[in-house]
C-alpha cells in the first residue's frame, strides 16, 4: 500500500484485492467510456463501489445514450479528451488520480482501418504509447488494462488447429490488428523495463445489445427486428462464412477487472471456446422471429474487406485458472438477448416512446422526428 499526493491531498493506495484501505473510494479512470464496454464496466465497476471517471471525445452530437440506457450517466464523472492528445491523456489522469486505468478507447472498425489506416495507427497505436509514458511519469503505482484484441492472430487458425492462445503466433491482417499488436508489445516493453502493473486483455469478439450498428452482430439482430416490423425487407451482408468466437460484453468486462486484482500483472485471452459464422448469427437471429435467412439477406461484394480473418477461436485455460472467470452467456442466448432487444426497442419506438438508443442513427431523421412528435 502506498500513498500519493494529488489534487485531493494525500491519499492511500488500495490492496490488490479491490478493498479499499481508506475513506476515499477507489478510483477508475475508462478511455472511451461511451462505447459499449466502456459503459458496461462504468455500471460493473460502480457496483463495486468504485468512484468512475471517463474519457471521451467531444463530439458535435453527445453519444452518451449507452451510459443513458445503463441508467449511470448521472453516477461518472466525464471528463473530454482524445488519446492523440497527450496534454488531455496527462490532464485526465491528473484529474481523477486513478488507482486504475481501463483504456477501452480505439478505432475499433476492422474495415474502417483499410480506408483510414494513419487515424488508427495513431490512436490505437500511438496513442497507448502516450499513455503509457504519461502513467510512467505521473504515477507507476497506477495499474493498466489495455484493450486488445483477437484480431492480432489474423489467419494463423487453420481448419482442425488448437484453439488459440497466450503463446500462439501474432499474423496480423488489417491496420487495426497492426496498430493493436504495437501497443500489445509497448505494454510488455514497459510493464518489463518500467516496473509497471500493465496488463494485456486479448478479448474475442463480444457482442451486446449496446454494441454499435456498425458490427455486423448487431447489424444483424437491429435488421431482423426491423424486418419483423415491416420496417425493411433485406438485410446486405458482405463475407457470412467468416467464424468467430463470440461473447457476451458484460461478462468480458468483469474480466477486465479481474486482471487488474491480481498480485502479478499477465495479460490474458478472453473468449467462450466456440466459434460460429456470420451466417450460423444470421440464421439464429431469423429463426428466433420466424424468419427464412435466405430470403433476407442480400450479399454484397462493396462490404467484402480487402483481407479478412477466416476463423477466429479462443482457449480461456489461463484465464479460466488464474482468474477463475468463465464464460456464461453462450451463442444461442446471445443471439436472444440481441434480438429481442432491438425488437422491443422499434416496438416502443413505433409505439412514440423515446428512449436512449441509437435509433437515430438507423431512420431517416425526418421520419424519427415525427414519431417522436407522434
Amino acid at each position: 500500500m502506498s500513498a500519493t499526493t494529488g489534487a485531493h491531498g494525500p491519499e492511500l493506495r488500495v490492496s490488490g484485492d479491490g478493498a479499499t484501505s481508506s475513506a476515499r473510494k477507489k478510483r477508475a479512470l475508462i478511455t472511451g467510456i461511451t462505447g459499449q464496454d466502456g459503459a458496461y464496466l462504468a455500471e460493473f465497476l460502480l457496483s463495486k463501489g468504485y468512484e468512475v471517471y471517463g474519457l471521451y471525445r467531444r463530439l458535435s452530437s453527445a453519444n452518451f445514450w449507452r451510459l443513458r440506457a445503463l441508467g449511470v450517466f448521472e453516477r461518472v464523472h466525464l471528463l473530454p479528451g482524445d488519446m492523440t492528445d497527450i496534454a488531455s491523456i496527462s490532464n485526465a489522469i491528473l484529474n481523477s488520480q486513478p488507482d486504475e486505468i481501463y483504456n477501452l478507447a480505439a478505432q475499433s472498425f476492422v474495415g474502417t482501418s483499410f480506408e483510414q489506416p494513419l487515424i488508427t495507427a495513431q490512436i490505437d497505436g500511438v496513442g497507448v504509447l502516450m499513455l503509457l509514458e504519461a502513467v510512467k511519469q505521473l504515477d507507476r503505482s497506477i495499474r493498466v488494462y489495455h484493450a486488445s484484441t483477437s484480431e492480432m492472430y489474423g489467419a494463423t487458425l487453420a481448419e482442425g488447429d488448437a484453439a488459440l492462445n497466450e503463446e500462439s503466433l501474432f499474423w496480423p491482417a488489417s491496420p487495426y490488428a497492426v496498430s493493436k499488436l504495437f501497443s500489445y508489445h509497448q505494454l510488455r516493453v514497459y510493464r518489463e523495463a518500467y516496473d509497471m502493473f500493465l496488463v494485456n486483455g486479448i478479448l474475442f469478439n463480444h457482442e451486446s445489445p449496446l454494441r454499435g450498428l456498425d458490427f455486423v452482430t448487431r447489424k444483424i439482430s437491429n435488421a431482423v427486428a426491423r424486418i419483423k416490423l415491416g420496417l425493411d425487407e433485406t438485410i446486405q451482408l458482405g463475407n457470412i462464412t467468416a467464424m468467430r468466437d463470440w461473447g457476451y460484453a458484460p461478462e468480458y468486462v468483469e474480466a477486465m477487472w479481474l486482471m487488474l486484482q491480481q498480485d502479478q500483472p499477465d495479460d490474458f485471452v478472453i473468449a467462450t471456446g466456440e466459434s460460429h459464422s456470420v451466417r450460423d448469427f444470421l440464421t439464429a437471429a431469423c429463426g428466433h422471429l420466424g424468419l427464412d435467412w435466405q430470403e433476407v439477406l442480400v450479399e454484397s461484394e462493396k462490404l467484402m474487406r480487402p483481407l479478412d480473418v477466416p476463423c477466429l477461436l479462443g482457449d480461456t485455460t489461463k484465464a479460466s485458472t488464474q482468474l477463475g472467470w468463465e464464460p456464461r452467456v453462450k451463442f444461442a442466448e446471445l443471439v436472444k438477448i440481441m434480438v429481442e432487444t432491438d425488437l422491443n426497442r422499434w416496438n416502443d419506438y413505433l409505439n412514440g416512446v423515446v428512449v436512449p438508443w441509437d435509433a437515430p442513427n438507423c431512420v431517416p431523421s425526418s421520419q424519427f422526428q415525427h414519431k417522436r412528435a407522434a
